[in-house]
């Protein structure tokens, strides 16, 4: 991918939005009684495509993410992919777009992502919960990726990145380099393996780094859907019935 080309891509992630109310999963998921996991996971194997979602044009990755997660998860939960229409995409995130008033940009908060998706649902598609990741776990991430199908994550891109066919940390933190210099992006987690991770953007596969991880993910998500869950059941070690209740406690 040129630098020409990846300039010409649309991010869209506005910087992540520190909510008190907002579940840990490390609380309702018992790692003891789940078998560690396994050294590599990959949900991206069979399907044939990953829309665009406009991201080419409009700063809606944060919602092209979700869209990507449907397929992964009817994909592996049903057996064939379900891809929503760019419509549905585009109308979920003109629903939570926030526009800067200087510049004219739109972009929008996965925490507004995630409450509309559970709320209303993107491309009648609704979620049951959601619950952050701690980020420096990698146990736990990947554990969360296997039980829930990936995960939901935000991305502070450096100018680096755009040079880099797997995003790398060039082992430094300042100019190009910088965490956000080239802008926010959401990604959904569909493989990894001891060295990298895999996410989905702009209509293709994108692999990173697990230092890039450690620098530039800003946000990381379970999300629980009934297009993954196996026969209407919780996954294994979830605490279902807590989750939902608390959720309950905590959502207006």
């Amino acid at each position: 991918m040129s630098t020409l080309t990846a300039a010409a891509y649309r991010l869209g992630k506005l910087p992540a939005r520190r909510d008190p109310r907002t579940l840990r999963l490390a609380r309702y998921l018992d790692t003891a009684a789940l078998p560690p996991a396994p050294d590599a996971w990959d949900e991206a194997t069979g399907v044939g495509d990953w829309p665009m979602y406009a991201n080419d044009r409009v700063g809606d990755c944060t919602c092209a993410a979700a869209g990507h997660m449907i397929e992964a998860w009817t994909h592996a939960g049903r057996g064939h992919t379900v891809a929503i229409a760019e419509r549905d995409v585009l109308r979920a995130f003109d629903a939570v777009k926030l526009v800067d008033p200087t510049t004219g940009a739109e972009g929008a908060v996965e925490l507004d992502v995630l409450n509309l998706w559970r709320k209303h649902g993107i491309g009648r598609h609704r979620i049951l919960a959601y619950a952050k990741i701690d980020r420096a776990d990698h146990e736990l991430v990947r554990q969360a990726s296997v039980v829930f199908g990936g995960a939901y994550i935000g991305l502070q891109l450096p100018l680096t990145a755009q040079r880099q066919s797997v995003w790398q940390w060039t082992g430094r933190l300042r100019g190009p380099a910088r965490p956000g210099s080239w802008g926010g992006h959401a990604v959904d987690v569909v493989a990894y393996d001891d060295e990298t991770l895999t996410v989905v953007t702009w209509g293709r596969l994108q692999r990173l780094t697990w230092e890039f991880w450690n620098r530039y993910c800003d946000e990381a998500y379970a999300v629980l859907s009934r297009d993954f869950l196996s026969h209407g059941r919780a996954p294994n070690g979830l605490d279902l019935d807590a989750l939902l209740q608390d959720l309950a406690l905590v959502s207006s």
